[in-house]
């Protein structure tokens, strides 16, 4: 007997509309301690959520407000301020140190062109407006999370932020102004303005940064001086670099930031945090540039100590694989020494630190003594928060008694942590928490500020495997990996669920257990879906990292047809009617699958898949993606040669194609920088070319990702009902 599988379109519809309104939560800032005339303390807490708008088609911000009142050792009472606001219109936000001021950078639709504000506001009203774009000193300002910045000086008298470089105008050789009185300037001998239009310039290709940075080239970084109005863009920065993440460093006297090297061309840097890059100090009283860091390494993500004595950030090789077990070190702004807190961990072993596996730590994550700091990291397939000692380099969990799932740490402030919590079926929720004093954080005890009640209907677990002795990587042996499983809660005994099984992508990425909104939908609708985090996954140790690159299509493959042979085998689900799912290298693995292993599944649908390696290598904006992956070196100065054009094509999904039999629904996105939708257009037309049903979206506006609000939405209904359809369901 075939349990019912929700399968009516409106059905679906109104199951989507459900499920997304559940909003995320994206940071959190805490005001300043007010003491009460009874002696108790309270401080407020500002949160950034978003939420799918389905009518409107976007996604939209708002904010909560909560009063958290404690003792100095835990908090008391907490609670909401108000009822939620939408954010219009806002980039970025940053309170000033003391949290009197708050900074915003906000887009205002003009005439001709959007324009660019940076307001100041103080507990009362609007302090400042000011109009950066009639400023004319730059573009437009950056508001990523890898260049971006708005930070304020200790003073409170300036804003620190980047921006694209001003951009020198370009026309025609053929346009032409009416002469003055029958003869040019420069036959008159008057000069050229400096900035008159350059001839046959309009043309001139401009590198940009990459996938989701298409508009990032060359940053600039800008001061606004808030006491005179005055704007100025900071020279100074050697030409090789590209400015970002940037702060004051103390006394106000000079700014540190992170530069990237961009010769002799860029590439992507989104998710890629294996570009070399350096920590440089930019003296503004001498107009020099100090090298703070060594200069061969990738680095990313300072943060300055509240003493202002010491700066930590994260440290990873150059080249590799994308994504790695970083180190955490640190800068000792007095001494110039620098240390190493903590290393790269080879092995994840449970009780002990996993390892640092995160794109950027929290922007405040030192604790008040100036010692200690907490970040948020991949411990196998959930996420956990940990305390670190900057100097005896000792890690404690500080999750470690709370429920299973994905936390992550929003912000520290005086000791008061505030944290996002979720599992695969209960949406975000906030936490919040004072840090114990040095030596009894274990004694640490969260207090949940808003509950999400879980999603009905959805159960879920985290289940580790073993690869058989002749999958074993010979230089990396006893590796484990793990997959986590979500299923209906509620079946009858003769009842045997359909299975969607999902690899994720990167490769060098994770699955933690934490809210996903597609996985929740099919698990929803009937399905039970397999999350499977592979080796080469973040989150085990760098070994496990290091063990997949001239691997791919493999050792990732196996071990995603163990884990399904595995759960069919030990669990009541329908091998009948089994399907993948996958994005990136999640569908390159899909795609390898269904040709490897085509008499295991029966639907697939992929998002931007890798098919063709050596063709991907022409036009992806990480090149170096493709070699490093393959198992191969990359230069920027030299071509593959045969061998290794025909070793990518080996390792490629395009080699199983003649075998595969299932159904496939691709969905392309059409300014997608990192796998160009011409990689899906190859493997849509291989499979026409040999009758097999195939049907593709093609997303115009949407990059990798395919976040859009409507192209989202569009993807899951189309999703879902080729599942139904073509699992007969």
């Amino acid at each position: 007997m075939e349990p019912p599988v929700l399968s009516n379109t409106e059905e679906l519809v109104e199951l989507y509309r459900e499920l997304s309104r559940h909003p995320g939560l994206n940071a959190a800032c805490l005001g300043p301690n007010v003491t009460t005339q009874y002696g108790g303390k309270y401080c407020s807490l500002y949160t950034e959520w978003s939420q799918r708008d389905l009518a409107r088609a976007e996604n939209i911000k708002f904010c909560r407000q909560y009063l958290i009142f404690h003792d100095g050792a835990s908090v008391v009472y907490s609670g909401p301020a108000g009822t939620c606001s939408e954010i219009k219109d806002e980039l970025l936000s940053q309170e000033s140190p003391s949290g009197a001021l708050r900074a915003v950078l906000r887009k205002v639709p003009g005439k001709e062109k959007e324009k660019q504000f940076l307001e100041v506001w103080d507990q009362d009203h609007k302090v400042k407006s000011i109009d950066l774009t009639a400023l004319d000193k730059h573009g437009s300002v950056y508001d990523d999370d890898q260049f971006g910045c708005l930070a304020w000086s200790h003073s409170e008298t300036r804003l620190l932020y980047v921006a694209e470089k001003k951009r020198p105008k370009a026309e025609s050789f053929f346009q032409s102004k009416a002469p003055e009185l029958g003869a040019s300037k420069e036959h008159m001998g008057c000069p050229e303005k400096d900035d008159a239009p350059l001839k046959g310039e309009q043309f001139v290709y401009h590198e940009d940064w990459g996938e989701a940075l298409s508009s990032r080239s060359v940053p600039v970084l800008c001061v606004l001086d808030l006491e005179g109005s005055s704007l100025s863009v900071l020279e100074g920065v050697p030409e090789h670099l590209s400015p970002g993440q940037a702060f004051w460093s103390p006394g106000d006297t000079g700014v540190v930031f992170v530069g990237w090297w961009h010769e002799p061309f860029r590439l992507g840097l989104r998710h890629c945090t294996n570009r070399r890059s350096a920590l440089f100090y930019l003296d503004l009283a001498g107009g020099s540039c100090e090298l703070l860091s060594e200069d061969t390494k990738a680095v990313f993500s300072p943060r300055l100590s509240p003493d202002c004595c010491f700066i930590v950030y994260l440290e990873n090789d150059t080249l590799g694989p994308h994504q790695q077990c970083s180190r955490l070190r640190m800068y000792d702004w007095y001494t110039e020494y620098t240390s190493t807190v903590l290393e790269a961990v080879p092995r994840q072993a449970w009780g002990a630190f996993p390892g640092i596996y995160c794109s950027a730590l929290p922007g405040l994550c030192w604790a008040a003594d100036s010692r200690r700091l907490v970040l948020s990291t991949a411990q196998r397939s959930q996420q956990d928060v940990f305390v670190v000692d900057t100097v005896t380099g000792a890690t404690t969990s500080l999750t470690a008694d709370g429920p299973q799932g994905s936390w992550s740490v929003l912000t520290i402030n005086w000791d008061l942590l505030v944290a996002r919590f979720s599992t695969p079926s209960c949406p975000p929720t906030l936490k919040v928490a004072i840090l114990p004093s040095a030596g009894r954080e274990a004694q640490m005890r969260w207090v949940s500020l808003q509950d999400a009640p879980p999603v009905p209907g959805i159960s879920w677990g985290i289940r580790t495997l073993q690869p058989p002795p002749e999958q074993e990587h010979p230089q990396y042996e006893g590796l484990d990996f793990d997959a986590i499983l979500l299923r209906p809660s509620e079946r009858l005994a003769t009842q045997k669920h359909p299975l969607v099984v999902m690899p994720h992508g990167g490769p060098h990425s994770v699955f933690t257990a934490k809210w996903m909104l597609y996985p929740a939908a099919l698990c929803r609708m009937g399905f039970a879906v397999l999350l499977v985090n592979y080796r080469g996954s973040l989150g085990f140790g760098q070994d496990s990292v290091a063990s997949l690159p001239g691997n791919v299509g493999t050792q990732d493959v196996r071990d995603v047809q163990l884990c399904v042979e595995r759960v069919l085998q030990e669990e009541s689900l329908d091998a009948g009617r089994v399907a993948l799912v996958g994005g990136s290298h999640g569908g390159f693995l899909a795609c390898h699958l269904l040709g490897q292993f085509p008499d295991t599944y029966h639907a697939c649908v992929v998002r931007n898949p890798v098919v063709n390696i050596a063709s991907m290598a022409t036009i992806t904006d990480i090149p170096d993606w493709c070699l490093t992956e393959t198992g191969l070196p990359y230069t920027p100065n030299t071509l593959p040669d045969p061998a290794q054009w025909t070793e990518m094509l080996h390792k490629s999904p395009m080699r199983y194609v003649d075998r595969v039999r299932a159904p496939v629904l691709l969905m392309l996105g059409e300014n997608d920088r990192r796998v160009p939708p011409k990689q899906g257009l190859e493997f849509y037309r291989a499979l026409k070319v040999r009758g097999i049903p195939t049907r593709l979206l093609w997303y115009p506006g949407n990059n990798h990702a395919l976040t859009g609000v409507e192209a989202e939405a569009d993807g899951f209904m189309n999703m879902a009902l080729w599942l139904l359809k073509h699992l007969r369901c």
